[in-house]
This record gives C-alpha cells, sequence and structure tokens, in this order.
C-alpha cells in the first residue's frame, strides 16, 4: 500500500462485489489520501470480475469471500479482521477526498466521546446521467439540511470505534442485499447511549450509475419498506434525515396535489386554484433542494428533477402506507393465532 506519513489510527474497510470501473477509481482515490489509514481492507463479496485483483495489485489487504452474502456480513468481517482504533466504512462506488482521513481523525480528536459519524455526498456526483444527478445532489442535500445530532450511521462513508462496533454485534446480517442495515445499527448506538454525529465538511463522490429500474427498486424494496418496519418496531419517527417534517408534510401534499388536478374536470376553477396552491406549498417546502438543482444544472433540469422528486413522494409514501398495513396484519394477534393452528 502506498505510504504516507503520519499514518492514523484508522482501518478502512470496503467491501466489494463486482465492483467494476468505479472501484477502480474507488481505489485509485485511496491510494492518495493524506495521511494514509492504518490499513485498507477490501472484502471481495463473492465477486466474478476479479476486482479482488485490482485491490491486491493496489497493494491493498484482501478477502475473499466464496459467495455474495451482502454488505453487511462482508463488512463484519473487514472489521474483525482490522487493528485500527476506527473503523472507516467507504462503499466501492465511492471516491474519497485526499483529505478525508486527516478530517476523520480530527474529528474524533476534537470528540473522544462520539462513537460514531458520517459524513455526505457531494454535489459532484460521477456519473453524468441525469437520474444519477438528481438522486445524487438529492442524498447531498438531505444530509447538508440535516441536523448534525443525528440515531441514524451512513456506511457509504461512516467511521465508527472499532470496539463500540464489535460489542454492538456489527451490521445487522439478516439484510441480505445493501439495504438499511446502516441505518439499523445507528438506530441501535442510539438506543445504548452512544452518540453519533453527521460531518457535513466529510465529503466524498458517488460514482453509481442510477436507471429508472434500479432506483425504484432500491428505493421502494431496500429503502422504504424495510425502513417503514424499523420505525414501526421502534415506534419512533425521527426529525431528521429524509424524516424530517418538511418532508413528511410534502409526502401528504402530493395526495392533495393529485385530487386537486382531478377536480379540475368537476370544479374547475376552483380544482385549478386547488392545484396552484398545493404546487407552490411543495416548491417552498423544498426551496432549498430546488435551488440546488437550479445551480448545478439550470431550469430544465431542475423541472425535470421537481417532477421526479414529487414523485419520488409518491412511490415512498405509497410504499411506507403498504409497509405499515403489512407490519401491523403480521404483528396482529389474530395472524399470530393462525400461524399457531396452522400444520
Amino acid at each position: 500500500m502506498p505510504q504516507s506519513s503520519p499514518i492514523s489510527d484508522i482501518s478502512v474497510v470496503i467491501p466489494v462485489h463486482n465492483g467494476g470501473v468505479a472501484f477502480k477509481r474507488c481505489l485509485k482515490a485511496m491510494a492518495q489520501l493524506h495521511p494514509q489509514p492504518r490499513e485498507i481492507i477490501v472484502v471481495s463479496n463473492g465477486d466474478t470480475d476479479e476486482s479482488w485483483l485490482a485491490a491486491k495489485q493496489s497493494g491493498f489487504i484482501v478477502i475473499r469471500l466464496p459467495t455474495a452474502g451482502g454488505p453487511a456480513v462482508a463488512r463484519n468481517i473487514g472489521a474483525r479482521a482490522a487493528k485500527g482504533k476506527y473503523l472507516l466504512f467507504i462503499d466501492a462506488d465511492v471516491e474519497v477526498k485526499p483529505m478525508t482521513i486527516a478530517q476523520v481523525s480530527a474529528i474524533f480528536q476534537q470528540e473522544p466521546t462520539l462513537a460514531a459519524i458520517m459524513g455526505s455526498y457531494d454535489d459532484e456526483p460521477g456519473d453524468p446521467n441525469f437520474l444519477s444527478q438528481y438522486r445524487n445532489l438529492l442524498h447531498h442535500h438531505t444530509h447538508q439540511a440535516s441536523c448534525s445530532d443525528v440515531s441514524s450511521f451512513w456506511a457509504g462513508c461512516g467511521a465508527i470505534d472499532r470496539k463500540i462496533f464489535l460489542a454492538m454485534g456489527g451490521f445487522n446480517e439478516r439484510y441480505r442485499k445493501p439495504c438499511i442495515e446502516d441505518i439499523e445499527l445507528g438506530y441501535r448506538l442510539k438506543q445504548a447511549g452512544y452518540t453519533s454525529k453527521l460531518c457535513k465538511d466529510i465529503q466524498v463522490k458517488h460514482l453509481k450509475s442510477w436507471t429508472m429500474f434500479s432506483l425504484l427498486k432500491t428505493d421502494i424494496f431496500y429503502r422504504a419498506l424495510p425502513w417503514t418496519s424499523l420505525i414501526l418496531a421502534n415506534r419512533h419517527i425521527n426529525n431528521e434525515l429524509n424524516l424530517k417534517l418538511e418532508n413528511r408534510i410534502s409526502a401528504c401534499l402530493i395526495y392533495g396535489l393529485i385530487l386537486s388536478v382531478l377536480a379540475i374536470v368537476w370544479s374547475g376553477i376552483i380544482g385549478f386554484w386547488l392545484t396552484i396552491i398545493f404546487a407552490l406549498s411543495l416548491i417552498f417546502l423544498n426551496r432549498s433542494l430546488y435551488r440546488l438543482f437550479y445551480s448545478r444544472h439550470g431550469l430544465r433540469f431542475s423541472i425535470k428533477a421537481i417532477c421526479w422528486h414529487w414523485f419520488y413522494y409518491l412511490y415512498s409514501s405509497m410504499a411506507f402506507a403498504s409497509g405499515y398495513i403489512w407490519y401491523e396484519f403480521k404483528c396482529s394477534p389474530f395472524l399470530q393465532a393462525i400461524i399457531k393452528v396452522t400444520p
């Protein structure tokens, strides 16, 4: 591994499954870190494109798993093998900045009582296609607009005290796909009395190329539905990140907007003015995000991105409602009684 002094007491853990070109950019950025971490551990999660070989040729520690067990499993294995006081988890499609290690080290030195910290995507996503720009700018804004005291964790670029991580049992390995295993860990840290902090100055570049299919599948099946179950199990909604109050209000306003558009057919002018009111309310509540869209890519992109954002509120809220119904039905005494008597 390329050397640069001083070496910090941070172990970087990167899970990878067929990382492709993005992973090679991730590795290249790792070699440019200053200072260098204590070690960089790449856990090859059953990949078939020789991603592990690229990591080995870069001089990093490689742990090969024969089958893909999911990033939660891979990160836990890497964490157990690590020797640093702190673990820094980085996704295989993320490009760190040269000063990332220095930033993480400085924060833990300044605030030694912190158990974990998390960063943010930057506002210059690596892939140029529209959905990648839209989705990653949305993620960037979500972190930048949130409070610093969080009850979540983020494995895209997140650091944690290794002893605390192991004591908490690491990531929940029942999540077999890239899911909400990091959020769930953050919830457990909070419940155990540990403090986590969102550090907005620690920014990394996301290289992922989103398609409509991958975006909807991830947002609905790997985010909204499992996150709904987690929220209901904890019986508490935190006013942070995606769950901020203005986002929840916006999700409700979307249905008002849809109904007001339909009302134009029956009530004409009343439906029209209601549509204007709901649309302006949505724009007002999300104005800082829409300013970001405009500042990065102009008016045409912004209009298209706003439409997608409203669609996001629609399908996410529908997924939440579906998850709520399923959770309550699954947990109902009536269903439990049926399960017990069914042969």
